[in-house]
């Protein structure tokens, strides 16, 4: 048998969990070194495997079959195509820079009710995260990635409600109590639609008879597999309005900027760039490959749902007065354009997504973890409490600068070409959906520059007046996210390589080509 690469990719970070967790209370700098060393591992194996996918291959490649619940055909299936082994490489690549960054988010602090906060806990449950998604991005029993769709959760629950962020305004009680409501309500969310998938996930299996997505399309392929237009909608709709809720999409958006304004930075790094790109990723992996039938007649509403996402989440974003909910509000408007580029049923439009959920994750990590260290140091969100930073941290104001370009999508960094691959996409497809799209590229330059504008420029305000500039474990944490924006911004093949295959298989399950450019006869 050959070496289990794509089980030990995930095992690895959940046995650190289980080591983390278990080093003495007292030893807190050494459970901090190994999960770090555990972190680093994790990302040497996502490496072996990313070196050894072949994009000329088959579909799912690296994989496993065991069987695990005979009785109810669930099996243990593990298999990466070009999306899935790009994500899981981002996963792993970017844990151990939250891991940095949040060094001493659970240093004991000593509160007026005398608790304390577990250090060890904090790191192990964010490996624990990191093993569930990276197994979810492998999954390819739909039984077993719905069990890690739910388990993953449990981890975040604890890291949301159990270690917020420090800078808060009010009593220790009042940031408690706001940090207990933005774990329940995520928890709630996520729950509701986890429920609601699991129906589809049951209905699923009495219609196929498996769980196997090789089975299923197999069966498809053959003709021994057919749905009803009816069922296969209800179905649809029982899995997409999960992975909506995951992603997330308007309506359904609302948990997120509580829970990633009450986290710490680090946290909110971990939902929105690692653990919400599971629902995107199931929308292409699950959605499109199983029901692509009622795929294509959701698309419409879909379409003007991600439009909204745009443009409401922006304008949200231009409002703010908080820089942790300003950038929790721009990943809205930008789950909206990878949603925009899955539905716009085009190859550009889909390739774009899956880069966008790739540099997404880097750019707003990269923003997030300095927004957290420029936030420390003042012990502040509010953006009305900063002015003048530049000129005393030039360091951290140049990355935050380059942090908040990228997200605004600037020509040379690497969330440039994936925005413009969506536009792209849905211009061919869907003309005037591309067109409402384009305001959320302004908006999005109005939010990024007014926020540095008002924090990092102007006079210097008292209260930053002693600000120190970045650290050599921060810059450590900044440098290499920079570094790849700048490369992939540049030089996209790499990428585009690997995610271009799995797109044009997902394009086959839905029976889509891309539209052809009408050109005038010559006369």
């Amino acid at each position: 048998m050959s070496f289990p690469l794509l089980t030990a990719t995930a095992a690895l970070p959940a046995i650190g969990a289980i080591a983390t967790a278990a080093v003495p209370a007292a030893r807190r700098t050494a459970a901090k070194w190994l999960a770090l060393l555990f972190s680093l591992a994790t990302l040497v194996l996502a490496g072996i495997a990313l070196a050894r996918f072949e994009p000329g291959g088959a579909r799912y490649q690296l994989t496993e079959s065991h069987a695990w619940i005979k009785d109810f055909g669930v099996r243990y299936e593990l298999g990466v195509d070009g999306i899935g082994v790009a994500l899981m490489a981002l996963t792993a690549l970017l844990i151990p820079f939250v891991i940095l960054a949040g060094w001493h988010d659970a240093d004991p602090l000593e509160t007026e009710s005398s608790r304390w906060r577990p250090t060890q806990g904090f790191f192990a449950l964010i490996l624990m995260v990191e093993a569930m998604v990276i197994l979810s991005f492998e999954a390819t029993d739909v039984f077993l990635f719905y069990i890690l769709f739910e388990a993953m959760l449990i981890p975040m629950y604890f890291l949301i409600g159990g270690f917020g962020d420090r800078a808060h305004t009010g009593s220790d009680e009042n940031a408690a109590a706001q940090r207990s409501y933005a774990a329940v309500k995520f928890l709630l969310y996520n729950l509701v639609g986890g429920l609601i998938m699991l129906a589809a996930v049951i209905g699923l299996y009495v219609v196929a008879g498996t769980f196997s997505l090789s089975e299923i399309a197999e069966a498809r392929a053959n003709g021994s597999l057919s749905m009803a237009t009816g069922t296969e909608r209800w179905l649809f709709l029982g899995f997409f309005f999960a992975f909506a809720v995951k992603a997330p999409l308007w309506p359904l958006h609302t948990w997120l900027p509580n829970a990633m304004g009450e986290a710490t930075s680090p946290v909110a790094v971990l939902i929105t760039a690692v653990v919400d790109k599971v629902g995107t990723f199931a929308m292409l992996r699950f959605c499109l490959q199983l029901f692509p039938e009622a795929s294509k007649w959701a698309t419409p509403v879909i379409v003007v749902l991600a439009l909204i996402s745009i443009v409401y989440g922006a304008l949200l974003a231009v409002g703010q007065r908080d820089i942790k909910r300003l950038i929790a509000y721009a990943s809205i408007s930008h789950f909206g354009f990878i949603i925009l580029g899955i539905f716009a049923m085009t190859s550009q439009g889909q390739s774009g997504a899956t880069l966008y959920m790739v540099n997404h994750g880097i750019s707003t990590a990269a923003l997030m973890l300095v927004a957290g260290f420029l936030i420390t140091r003042r012990g502040s969100r509010l953006i009305a409490d900063y002015g003048g930073v530049q000129k005393v941290a030039p360091v951290l104001a140049g990355t935050f600068l380059i942090g908040g370009l990228a997200t605004l999508s600037l020509p040379g960094l690497a969330p440039f070409v994936s925005e413009f691959l969506v536009l792209v996409g849905a211009f061919s497809r869907y003309p005037a959906a591309g067109i409402v799209a384009t305001t959320g590229i302004v908006l999005a330059a109005l939010y990024v520059l007014v926020l540095y504008q008002r924090t990092m420029t102007g006079p210097v305000k008292a209260e930053v007046q002693g600000m120190a500039d970045l650290k050599v474990r921060e810059l450590v944490v900044v440098l290499p996210l920079i570094a790849l924006l700048l490369f992939l911004g540049v030089y996209p093949k790499p990428l585009t390589e690997i995610v271009n295959p799995a797109v044009q298989h997902t394009m086959s399950d839905v029976q889509k080509k891309d539209p052809q450019p009408e050109v005038e006869a010559a006369k």
